[in-house]
């Protein structure tokens, strides 16, 4: 098995555990958050009265810290024209659970190996740079309304073998649906 590929990962990873340290009763534990992901279509879905239902629940589990986000350059720049409650809702991520991440080399040839792979079309570059990024900073899953191009079993099989292939794991790529919380009966 290869090692995953990136700079300071292990480091990234240290720093993360340490920072969640749960000293309990004697035992020492290690609270890591699951690093999500979010594309633009996430954001919308806020608002959006189709995708709303299932979107704002994860915005207050993400509100209350269960999760560490991973906020990209792409992200950014699909949402500069954005409408400003999207805008706002992205001012109101918790800055101490985001983190920043901008689009590398090795996200781009990763991005362009999809396409060139035929998982999708060039039309769909943006969306396979949202999934390269995502791999390469170990988010634990992309979350994302986009049934098309990213959230779909056939573009999963063959983003994922692409991952495989390159050294990286595989990556969970779900919709906001998935992470309802429901109560025991």
């Amino acid at each position: 098995m290869q090692k995953a590929k990136g700079p300071g990962i292990d480091k990234k990873l240290a720093d993360r555990a340490h920072k969640n340290l749960i000293f309990d009763g004697g035992k020492t534990t290690i609270q890591v958050n699951q690093r999500i992901y979010i594309d633009t279509s996430v954001f919308g879905g806020h608002f959006d009265e189709e995708f709303k239902e299932h979107t704002v629940p994860l915005f207050d589990r993400i509100k209350a810290g269960e999760f560490e986000i991973l906020f990209s350059t792409i992200t950014q720049d699909e949402l500069e024209n954005a409408p400003q409650n999207v805008k706002e809702l992205v001012k109101s991520l918790r800055a101490d659970l985001t983190e920043f991440i901008e689009a590398t080399d090795e996200a781009i040839d990763l991005a362009n190996e999809y396409i060139t792979e035929k998982v999708v079309g060039q039309s769909s570059y943006a969306d396979c740079l949202h999934i390269a990024l995502a791999t390469i900073n170990r988010a634990d899953f992309l979350i994302s309304w986009n049934f098309k191009h990213i959230v779909n079993m056939e573009r999963i099989r063959g983003y994922n073998s692409i991952n495989i292939k390159n050294g990286y794991k595989q990556l969970e790529i779900r919709s906001p649906r998935e992470f309802e919380k429901y109560e025991d009966d």
